[in-house]
């Protein structure tokens, strides 16, 4: 390899390589240069290529030392070579390139850009890009505070005979870092999610064994004096340290298979990449028949190269008549239908129709042509007319091309039976079609004009659900300003549109907020309310800009952000609220589209901070604060549904509040949802100036550490980590921002009450409380602490008032609903819990108060 000079040009494997900069020092500590870890990998190549070949890699790169700043790398860069070979993975809003480290010319040129180490997942590409079930499983052992190696080893030593009664070899590695990973090979029949669920039951029955030693999820608990089994690794979209890897740590470690024997010494130690060499030339590699190539069976791939073990794997899908289930559930001799005869045959139409179906329950079936049929789905509530709220859609059976026409009465007694009448239909363009995950489509109507809107899946786990999508209605830079109904007077009559609401006012939650903006026809719902112009609009003036449904994100750990670019932002113990700023005036609105503006009227200030013509819509987050300026959320309580000026007045005095934004979504005369997080950042940061009640809290640059400390000592809710990469996702969950709590806590819906004891024998006693699931409200248990007496008084007469006879919640223990009262499931309240049982109930749940910013729809499951 290449001596210590400035630079040299080297041939490796054929291929001819530029090295720079060799006699620079990448771990000072150790004084290691770059030569030194080139001349590394060269030497260890023919025993790490075995684990890398074939699989993406992603990099971290040291470009100025371990002391300097680490750059995460999943896309190939241009400036890569061509032969390097590369696989292409779609994810959800993206694509990404990955290169595969095959041959020693690879991780040769990884070295000479400091990619010092390398990261895999379990699984490898097959020949045409798609991905093979994993051939290996791996779990890791990361000490807590307190612990290391040894307790390490000691669970290791724990798990060896019980993954060796599963009929698996276990294979330590030290990891270079802190702790150790076990490696054990498989047979490539199981898929990721398979291999994933065996290893979190063997990490829950670990900890449920040996609670003092082990835990089997983190952030749930207090992890010093024990080792996190983190199973979570053989996860499809996880990846761990390869083996042989370097490590970015102080000393130049590598990630080194082991033997059990040397596992069990008193004097183990991470080693570093200087004894790797020789202990492999005496010992060889104790990994090798773990990550030797595991042949593919004969006819594991099909002609798509999919893996036909994947569970939804169909050998014959190709050739399958689509109409098959269509026609079973249709008799062509009773049913004015179209039921065609033959399997449809292939197509590269576009064309698109939604009917109004007035069946046992008036629905939209909305069907978009594709491979020769009408790909379909039932819309409940019908089309949404507004960004900010989703509508829920399942999908159903295709239908034949020639049901794009049909307009008439099913028969009584018929699938389907009722009236059926054509809503819109035309054309659309196709941006994305992710064959039972995504779709996004421009809609030309001939009747409802044009509109873009997307159908994602979100139903999961079988079932019923498993046919549940949501559509949205998306928004274009192009239409800002054109779905208003701007210039004239604009009101509709009385009627039913395809949202599926009575136009004669059941449609408030239609929009995140108010807007001046009259309700515009074209694209939307027929029969919407409109709002009349004031008085004081004009053709010259600006429009309000309307409100944005907020991103939301979700529950995780710092295993979610082990890779690539994150900033790190407090965790306002607060309520969320979406400003809007337009000629001098603030409009503040909830997540759940409640005007939150007449509660908190010294915001106001917001209009004079915000420089910037043509108003500005803006994401933050309502606190109060205590005498120290902490935000206090029982302290929030007390201003939360008052809008009668002098009670606002009053309960201001005592309880001020500030609003914290970070993040804007208009701002200059344009949207700003598309762009990356850094470059919203750089505009809110510019065009709001802090002070007062108004404040922009800074962010932390890729310092997770740091954000948690901070955190911590300000004793705040957690910190929320937001992929500096990502665009603004309006009114969805998103993985790109991950919120990591402290403490725990869950959103609950409130379908009952238990009378008390005592001084509570004529009140409430305790609540019962729902979380939304696939069957129904889910009980998840009863909470009675955290609450004040004089609270609790002063629920009954609401609690009353929304009395109901029945139970609206599903599971509910018989000794738990003896003395219920059930009430109507319409409010949303807000307990700390220890964690979530096994058997789906809250543990040691406390009241923390209500959330009227919050509807039940929006609760969900968090940790």
């Amino acid at each position: 390899m290449a001596g210590k000079g400035r630079g040299e040009t080297v041939e490796v494997g054929g291929h001819r390589l530029q090295l720079t900069n060799l006699d620079k020092v990448l771990y000072p500590d150790a004084g290691t240069t770059k030569a030194d870890v080139l001349g590394y990998y060269a030497s260890v190549a023919e025993w790490m290529l075995p684990h890398v070949e074939g699989r993406p890699a992603t990099r971290k790169r040291w470009v100025n030392g371990v002391d300097g700043e680490v750059f995460f790398e999943k896309n190939l860069p241009d400036s890569a070579p061509d032969w390097v070979a590369r696989h292409t993975i779609e994810h959800k809003d993206h694509a990404n390139v990955y290169p595969m480290v095959n041959d020693v010319a690879t991780l040769t040129w990884l070295a000479q850009v400091a990619a010092l180490e390398v990261d895999v997942p379990q699984w490898r590409f097959g020949p045409k890009g798609a991905q093979r079930n994993p051939d290996r499983l791996v779990l890791d052992l990361d000490p807590g505070e307190g612990v290391g190696l040894a307790e390490c080893v000691a669970v290791a030593q724990l798990l060896r005979p019980i993954v060796e009664g599963m009929g698996l070899e276990l294979i330590p590695v030290t990891s270079g870092s802190k702790g150790v990973h076990l490696y054990a090979r498989l047979d490539g029949k199981q898929t990721s999610a398979q291999v994933g669920e065996v290893a979190h039951e063997l990490a829950r029955a670990m900890e449920a064994d040996h609670p003092d030693l082990v835990l089997s999820t983190m952030g749930k608990a207090d992890r010093r004096g024990k080792v996190l089994l983190d199973w979570s690794q053989n996860n499809g979209n996880k990846t761990t340290v390869a083996p042989y890897s370097l490590r970015g740590r102080s000393r130049p470690t590598v990630a080194m298979p082991r033997t059990w024997r040397e596992l069990a010494s008193k004097a183990l130690v991470q080693l570093e990449y200087t004894d790797v060499l020789s202990r492999l030339k005496r010992r060889g590699d104790p990994l090798a028949d773990v990550s030797a190539h595991v042949p593919v069976p004969s006819g594991e791939l099909g002609e798509d190269f999919r893996n036909t073990e994947s569970a939804d794997h169909d050998p014959v899908e190709k050739t399958r008549d689509r109409l098959e289930v269509y026609r079973s559930k249709r008799d062509a001799s009773k049913t004015a239908e179209p039921v065609p005869a033959d399997a449809p045959a292939s197509t590269d139409g576009t064309s698109f129709v939604i009917q109004e179906h007035h069946a046992s329950s008036l629905h939209w079936d909305f069907r978009l042509e594709h491979d020769g049929v009408l790909v379909s789905w039932a819309l409940p509530k019908g089309e949404p007319d507004d960004p900010g709220t989703n509508h829920l859609a399942v999908q159903t059976e295709d239908h034949p091309l020639q049901y794009g026409t049909f307009e008439g009465t099913i028969a009584k007694g018929e699938y389907g039976a009722g009236e059926v009448t054509i809503w819109d239909s035309g054309e659309y363009d196709l941006e994305k079609w992710r064959d039972g995950k995504e779709v996004i489509v421009v809609l030309h109507g001939e009747q409802r004009g044009t509109r873009r809107v997307a159908l994602i899946h979100t139903g999961h786990g079988g079932g019923r659900a498993e046919s549940n999508w949501l559509i949205h209605r998306m928004k274009d830079d192009a239409d800002d300003g054109d779905d208003g109904g701007h210039g004239g007077q604009s009101a509709h009559g009385r009627g039913h549109g395809a949202s599926g609401h009575d136009t004669s006012g059941r449609s408030a939650r239609s929009r995140v907020g108010n807007s001046s903006r009259a309700s515009s026809t074209t694209g939307g719902s027929p029969g919407k309310p409109g709002r009349a112009s004031s008085a004081r609009d004009t053709e010259q003036e600006l429009p309000a800009p309307d409100p944005v449904a907020p991103m939301l994100a979700t529950t995780g750990d710092a295993h979610d952000v082990a890779e690539g670019g994150w900033a790190f932002e407090m965790k306002w113990d607060g309520i969320r609220a979406v400003a809007v700023v337009h000629d001098g005036a603030v409009t503040l609105t909830s997540r759940n589209g409640n005007d939150l503006t007449p509660a908190y009227p010294e915001l106001q200030v917001l209009a004079e901070r915000v420089d910037g013509d043509g108003g500005a819509v803006l994401d933050g987050e309502i606190v109060a604060v205590d005498e120290k300026g902490r935000p206090d959320f029982g302290l929030l309580q007390t201003r939360m549904g008052l809008t009668r000026p002098r009670d606002v007045t009053r309960a201001a005095k005592g309880a001020p509040v500030k609003l914290l934004l970070f993040d804007v979504m208009r701002a200059e005369g344009r949207s700003l949802v598309k762009d990356e997080y850094d470059d919203r950042r750089e505009v809110l940061e510019r065009i709001v100036e802090s002070g007062g009640a108004i404040d922009v809290p800074p962010a932390f640059d890729g310092d997770l550490e740091a954000a948690v400390a901070t955190s911590k000592r300000l004793r705040l809710e957690g910190v929320v980590a937001k992929r500096r990469d990502a665009a603004y996702s309006a009114g969805r969950r998103s993985r790109a921002w991950i919120k990591m709590k402290h403490h725990q806590t869950q959103e609950v819906v409130i379908a009952g009450w238990r009378p008390g004891a005592g001084r509570r024998a004529d009140g409430v006693g305790s609540l019962l409380m729902g979380v939304p699931g696939d069957d129904g409200l889910r009980y998840v248990g009863r909470v009675g602490t955290g609450f004040t007496d004089r609270e609790l008084d002063e629920l009954l007469p609401s609690l009353r008032a929304a009395e109901r006879k029945t139970s609206p919640l599903v599971g509910v223990p018989a000794v738990d609903a003896r003395d219920a009262h059930w009430v109507t499931p319409s409010r949303v309240g807000e307990v700390s819990i220890a964690e979530w049982t096994s058997t789906g109930r809250l543990r040691q749940p406390s009241w923390r108060g209500w959330r009227p910013d919050k509807s039940p729809d929006d609760v969900v499951r968090e940790g």
